[in-house]
């Protein structure tokens, strides 16, 4: 059976697991009167909830005779960790735009990364049948795309198809709106080449992802690269300078068959396998054949450029809804976490009692904490801070390059707050549809927090696109959130009474009946300075009745964060206490006395 390695490169939302489902159905690989659920492909629940692939999944499909392994890399510039390596198992990639959208800064990003390991595209202009598709302009986008990132003259010659992923078909004119994908197969079956391999040579194997069995412990996934390898072969890991890192056999190895991991007897060179047996090895180790002292070239992994504090939580509530609640819990899982997620850096606090978690963005921390508060974690996290770097006796800070879709009338507000926040604008053009794209390049430190703000500013009608740029000059002070907070001054219930007093001094995130305590954040305040406020006060009874003092309180609803959103919104003397119940805003000192000290000794 002939093989083909392709891999799938899209931005978020642009169809790329609605068309590998579509794949799957017409390829055979799924029965007809089988039950499958709709984006096969993303299968943790948080992908399923947010609508996003965040782990990259390998799968097969056999059609007319060729096995063809494909790969879907998440779209999001926080999970690039994961693509760059990818690619390294693939001979040609299929580049997916959206015909109204076009070429996005995510997908410039990683094909960037395909273009320079010498992979060929294949381009589909996806969702050809939405009535904004604007096909051949969106195909000259990506033809000058290629050219900016100095694709060769081979890559430049790229076949063109034209589909809708949702309703199953392709073709080669833009005016294509029926039929199946069988261009699609043909295209990849015609334009990406076999796998260059050496089937004769010793067994070598480059370790690309890593997930965990409780039964089989360490999975290794990777495309065999030389030779062939038998179960229970013996086998040696070398790091990247050739030293062997334990010694071990092939205990069981796994060929991929749709979505299955199915056992196998052996596995030959160009073939994507997944293997268990070892201990220790990890991702960019290459597995090989015991007579093997050279280990396969890896792609070098971007830095993170943020890091979290992630601390037990030692809020008055602590323990009441989560079961791993001590430090001894966290470290373990976020050492495990750091152990499969090669972008992700935990290192140990001196206290011993909180953890320093450094990531590619907000959004990749922020699912490793909406995954640990569902396991039952409770956590303190604290606001995100970027890396700073020391280059030639200069300080400098990670960049991003955001890219902005917003109504023409939102465009000043953008452009001004993006300039407080010391972006540059480098290009602002309209899009159609009374749109206009601004691309800005922005300190990260500038953006934090700024999403929320962004979706105010333009009714929720914005798209805001990022995507990790360089190191560049340090750009000074950047002013913060305008807004103090008011804080709670005991512990017990929060009285309606109270709080429809309060609702004059500023928006309240809290409702009537909620437990508080002395330290925790209740709301906004309407002024720059924090305030210390009772939301526990009950009315005065009098045996005198008042006409008109008695009517129903009537609160507004209370405004409630997302982890993200109150991740983004807490200053640097705040935590989020996170369990699997609650988000809670507080102060890091819930007393206010040494909140006082505190902040005396950061001014000295």
């Amino acid at each position: 059976m002939s093989l083909r390695n392709v891999a799938i490169i899209a931005h978020v939302d642009h169809g790329k697991t609605t068309l590998v489902d579509q794949l799957f159905r017409q390829s055979g690989t799924f029965r007809d009167n089988q039950r499958v659920d709709e984006r096969a492909m993303d299968s943790n629940d948080l992908e399923k909830e947010r609508g996003i692939t965040i782990l990259a999944k390998c799968t097969s499909i056999d059609w007319q005779g060729t096995r063809i392994n494909i790969v879907d890399t998440p779209g999001h510039a926080d999970f690039g960790g994961e693509v760059e390596r990818i690619l390294s198992m693939v001979d040609g990639v299929i580049l997916l735009v959206d015909a109204a959208e076009g070429a996005m800064p995510q997908t410039k990003f990683v094909t960037g990364k395909a273009l320079a390991l010498g992979l060929q595209p294949i381009v589909v202009v996806n969702k050809i049948d939405r009535s904004d598709a604007r096909a051949q302009e969106v195909l000259d986008e990506v033809f000058d795309l290629f050219v900016s990132l100095d694709a060769n003259d081979e890559q430049l010659d790229f076949p063109v198809l034209f589909a809708s992923g949702r309703s199953g078909y392709a073709g080669v004119d833009a005016d294509v709106r029926e039929g199946d994908l069988t261009p699609l197969f043909e295209t990849i079956v015609d334009h990406v080449p076999e796998p260059n391999v050496e089937p004769d040579a010793p067994f070598t194997f480059l370790v690309t992802l890593l997930d965990r069995d409780n039964f089989l412990g360490r999975i290794l996934t990777g495309r065999v690269k030389t030779g062939t390898v038998k179960l229970n072969q013996p086998i040696h890991a070398l790091d990247r300078d050739g030293k062997v890192v334990e010694t071990g056999r092939a205990s069981k190895l796994m060929s991929f068959r749709g979505l299955e991991r199915v056992p196998v007897e052996e596995a030959t060179a160009g073939d994507i396998i997944s293997l268990a047996g070892l201990e220790v090895a990890t991702v960019a180790n290459t597995i090989a054949d015991t007579s093997v002292s050279e280990p396969i070239q890896a792609q070098p992994i971007d830095p993170p450029t943020l890091s979290m504090r992630f601390a037990v939580n030692d809020s008055p509530l602590a323990g009441r809804e989560g079961t791993k609640v001590t430090s001894r819990m966290i470290r373990d899982r976020l050492f495990r976490e750091a152990e499969t997620n090669v972008a992700i850096r935990v290192t140990e606090a001196e206290d011993k009692d909180s953890f320093e978690v450094a990531g590619r963005g907000e959004l990749q921390l922020g699912v490793l904490i909406e995954t640990m508060r569902r396991e039952g974690f409770e956590l303190g996290i604290s606001r995100p801070r970027v890396l700073f770097r020391e280059e030639n006796g200069e300080r400098t800070e990670p960049y991003e390059t955001v890219m902005i879709d917003v109504d023409e009338e939102y465009s000043g507000t953008v452009v001004e707050k993006m300039a407080l926040r010391k972006a540059e604008m480098t290009d602002m053009r309209p899009s159609g549809g009374g749109k206009t794209r601004i691309t800005f390049s922005a300190p990260s430190r500038g953006l934090i927090g700024y999403h929320g703000e962004f979706l105010s500013d333009t009714r929720g009608t914005g798209i805001m696109n990022r995507v990790y740029e360089r190191y560049g000059p340090h750009k000074g002070k950047i002013e913060g959130r305008p807004n103090g907070v008011l804080i709670s001054n005991g512990a017990g219930e929060a009285n309606a009474y109270s709080l429809n007093s309060l609702e004059d001094r500023g928006v309240l995130m809290v409702g009537a009946g909620e437990v508080l305590y002395e330290g925790m954040i209740i709301g906004e305040n309407a002024k720059p300075d924090d305030l210390e406020v009772n939301p526990m006060k009950a009315k005065q009874l009098t045996n005198i009745r008042s006409s008109g003092k008695d009517d129903a309180i009537r609160l507004t609803p209370p405004r409630r964060m997302t982890l993200e959103q109150a991740i983004a919104y807490i200053d640097d003397d705040e935590l989020v206490e996170v369990t699997p119940k609650s988000i809670r805003l507080r102060k890091r000192h819930l007393d206010p006395h040494e909140r006082k000290r505190a902040a005396r000794a950061k001014a000295a």
